[in-house]
């Protein structure tokens, strides 16, 4: 990836996976999950945050069916824990011949990656491992052996890939950390539900809205519903300018 920088796991930084899936849309999802992905590998570079694909499916027109992909460094999980909902894009798409705007959705789901104090402890005869061979766009093999990794864990039912690296034990590490932040992740929502209702109106929305953003392309901007607020200046933030989001959630 054009922006990948040397992943690095230096102590007392954050780590963030994040995890988009092409919704409505078709191929113009799978476009804009390729969007989405650019803007944050760009802000992450801004940042010198380390980054790194775990698992991805490409379209056959260039875009991502899903993408699952790591940030690490100072900040990462606290700027980026808001990014998680339904993103909607508003746009004309290039294959569209009457110039009509198309109404497209990409998934994202922001997980939080366990650190030495948060380490989730995942017992091996509840997981089953399948390997098969990495494919590519078109049912290209990106190579002839089976370096993929398939991780299910039965318990939750939770199952992960990762065919990004062309080494098996390699796919099966970044397997193993998605699996680890899912399974954090589970566990604060169960801890989370056995709170009060009042607790959880302080602690505001939930992780997953209808529609948590739109950019809207034709009219340069954006707008989070979640906050009420919109910026004009679309062309920036997609290009990896996305502080005055960030700075608008550290005001509430």
């Amino acid at each position: 990836m054009e922006n990948e920088k040397p992943f690095e796991a230096p102590q007392g930084k954050q780590s963030v996976i994040i995890e988009m899936r092409a919704g409505t849309g078709g191929d113009e999802a799978g476009l804009f999950v390729r969007d989405l992905y650019r803007m944050y590998s760009k802000y992450g570079s801004s940042q010198g945050w380390g980054q790194r694909v775990l698992d991805s499916s490409q379209s056959d027109i260039g875009g991502y069916k899903e993408i699952v992909f790591e940030l690490q460094g100072s900040g990462a999980f606290d700027k980026m824990q808001n990014e998680g909902g339904v993103m909607r894009v508003q746009r004309i798409p290039k294959t569209e011949k009457q110039g009509r705007v198309h109404t497209s959705t990409v998934t994202v789901a922001v997980l939080k990656k366990p650190n030495q104090r948060e380490a989730i402890q995942i017992n091996p005869s509840d997981l089953k491992i399948d390997t098969y061979k990495a494919s590519g766009p078109g049912g290209q093999y990106v190579n002839k052996t089976e370096s993929a990794i398939r991780i299910t864990h039965k318990p939750s039912g939770i199952v992960v890939t990762s065919q990004s690296e062309r080494n098996q034990l390699q796919n099966k590490e970044n397997a193993m950390n998605i699996l680890a932040a899912k399974l954090l992740q589970q566990q604060e929502e169960a801890d989370l539900s056995k709170l009060t209702e009042a607790r959880r109106e302080q602690i505001g929305w939930a992780k997953r809205s209808e529609k948590s953003r739109t950019y809207n392309f034709p009219q340069n901007r954006i707008t989070d519903h979640r906050l009420g607020k919109s910026w004009h200046n679309l062309e920036n933030i997609i290009e990896g300018d996305m502080e005055p989001i960030f700075k608008a959630f550290r005001k509430i």
